[in-house]
């Protein structure tokens, strides 16, 4: 379940469920970070675009993400990676969003652009190919 859009909730988590993962590419985007474990959500659908995956608002029946702890400068560096406009959310390839964890609501980058055609990932991890 996610948090609505309006609710202004500021959140030190963030669950990632791709290239920003332990062992693969972008994780040196978290160094600093704590992890603080994996978990499943329901929330939120996976598209595999080859070199990394899109998540979407739609249920699933669980896919695998990891949840740290980051502060300020992290999101930030987060932000810049995933083309996440403060401003205009809508208009960067990702926007994001407050979903519930098991350690509490963090935050999860949500795709903006069509994912039409590509491999659908409703339960389990993404993997690099």
């Amino acid at each position: 379940m996610h948090t609505p859009a309006l609710a202004v909730i500021r959140t030190p988590l963030v669950a990632v469920y791709g290239t920003l993962k332990r062992g693969l590419r972008n994780h040196h985007w978290l160094d600093g970070a704590d992890f603080l474990g994996g978990d499943r959500l329901t929330s939120a659908t996976l598209y595999d675009l080859g070199p990394y995956p899109a998540a979407k608002l739609e249920s699933s029946q669980g896919i695998e993400v990891e949840v740290f702890r980051v502060n300020a400068r992290l999101l930030t560096g987060l932000d810049r990676l995933e083309d996440y406009r403060v401003r205009t959310p809508r208009e960067g390839d990702y926007d994001r969003l407050v979903h519930a964890t098991s350690f509490g609501p963090a935050w999860l980058y949500l795709y903006n652009r069509p994912v039409a055609g590509y491999p659908v990932i409703r339960e389990g991890p993404w993997r690099p190919r």
